[in-house]
């Protein structure tokens, strides 16, 4: 089943185009990686898919209704609700603790106090960092940090994880650590993940890969599947 869909989407900023045309589809439980060199676009179709920017033109469709037909404010609760948005740099808020960090979109959504921070702990649980919950994000380090972001984008338990370069500012050892945990964490609750990459032992962990090439999907990049780190080695991610 397709949960998310692309058509034709235009996207420029200014006189310079990002998007050219381009379609793609994501599968209910699919981890899809989106591949390419830096400026191809894949940043800005992430934004697009998620709600975040509005195509210039073309259509972008979740579980079959497209997104413009919803009015800001109910995209706005589609992603804190229905998608997860993990960033490059993790973008947690510095005032306060990292279980805090992660409850904040249960309580976006109005869960009360207690429910959102038994959640936060048990999502800081399932990725490994449960002894930071009440450190501030400058206390962590870098690894930690883009795993606590990893568990607030997977608190609300989304239908749909989009992951921007989120091992790019992490060594190789801490980002194999992360995207493992993150994809097996998605694979247990059958969330779909787009993954933005440019780094092919990331892309590695995907079902498949589309190419993005200069605001166009790259033909011969279309659809190539992959076994995933998980089918390589045997573990269920």
């Amino acid at each position: 089943m397709t949960v998310l869909e692309a058509r034709s989407v235009v996207k420029s900023y200014g006189p310079t185009p990002a998007l050219r045309g381009v379609g793609l589809e994501l599968a209910e439980g699919e981890v899809l990686a989106v591949t390419g060199p830096s400026g191809c676009g894949k940043s800005t179709l992430l934004h697009c898919l998620s709600g975040i920017l509005q195509p210039d033109s073309g259509e972008v469709r979740y579980r079959g209704r497209p997104l413009d037909a919803y009015s800001e404010a109910d995209r706005t609760r589609l992603r804190r609700t229905e998608f997860g948005v993990l960033f490059q740099f993790g973008q947690l808020v510095a005032e306060i603790s990292a279980a805090e960090n992660v409850a904040l979109p249960l309580l976006l959504t109005g869960r009360s106090r207690a429910e959102a921070r038994t959640a936060a702990r048990d999502q800081l649980d399932r990725l490994g960092v449960a002894e930071a919950a009440e450190s501030r994000p400058g206390q962590l380090s870098g690894g930690q940090q883009q795993r606590v972001a990893a568990a607030r984008a997977l608190v609300t338990e989304p239908g749909v994880l989009f992951a921007d370069e989120p091992t790019g500012a992490l060594d190789q050892l801490a980002g194999e650590k992360l995207l493992g945990e993150l994809v097996r964490t998605a694979r247990e609750r059958g969330t779909s993940v787009l993954l933005v990459t440019h780094a092919p032992v990331v892309a590695a962990y995907a079902d498949r890969e589309v190419v993005l090439h200069d605001g166009v999907v790259d033909a011969s990049g279309l659809g190539t599947g992959r076994l995933g780190a998980g089918a390589r080695t045997g573990t269920p991610l």
